[in-house]
């Protein structure tokens, strides 16, 4: 991990800690998991959320008014919005992505979930997901929450990441092997 990415996901990993266990405490974790949901994809959708929270051009009361704004109309829970509204003051809204990413991963451990992350190239129906996460449970033996998106160059299968294990079925990765195959032949 290179030194800013490391900086990045130790402040990340403070506030995360912080939203944790205050909302365990009030026992809102459910709603904060509603928030990190809510956020995730308003980062996914909005280029001028991502924009808001990594550029320097805006001044921190900007930041701050901005996020504000954004967690009142979003109705995210008291503590992760006045979490958003001390990032903006101290500047340190570009960690977002990886504060959500740190949250998932603490609720669905204190859940006993795991999550995978499901590459596919095309989106899956519902019952195959279902189908996946069953097939998933019953070879890491925890529930399993499944993080998907679509990446149409993998041509066809999956590509399955779950903790540091990954399975890559995808047409891609096939013929990249036969073709290294082939180059070794030849």
């Amino acid at each position: 991990m290179s030194e800013p990415a490391s900086i990045s996901a130790g402040i990340a990993g403070r506030y995360a800690t912080a939203v944790f266990a205050l909302a365990k405490e009030d026992n809102a974790l459910t709603a904060i998991e509603a928030d990190v949901t809510a956020l995730d994809a308003a980062l996914s959708d909005s280029d001028d959320f991502r924009t808001l929270i990594s550029s320097p051009l805006y001044t921190r009361e900007q930041q701050e008014a901005a996020i504000g704004a954004l967690a009142d109309k979003m109705g995210l829970n008291a503590t992760m919005a006045n979490t958003l509204r001390l990032m903006a003051g101290k500047r340190r809204l570009f960690v977002l992505p990886q504060l959500l990413s740190e949250l998932r991963g603490l609720i669905a451990e204190e859940k006993g979930e795991i999550t995978a992350e499901v590459s596919a190239a095309s989106k899956l129906t519902k019952a195959q997901e279902k189908s996946l996460a069953d097939t998933l449970k019953n070879a890491v033996g925890k529930d399993v929450k499944i993080k998907m998106s679509v990446d149409p160059a993998l041509i066809g299968g999956l590509v399955v990441k779950v903790g540091s294990q990954m399975i890559d079925t995808s047409i891609r990765a096939k013929l990249n092997a036969l073709q290294n195959t082939m180059k070794e032949v030849g």
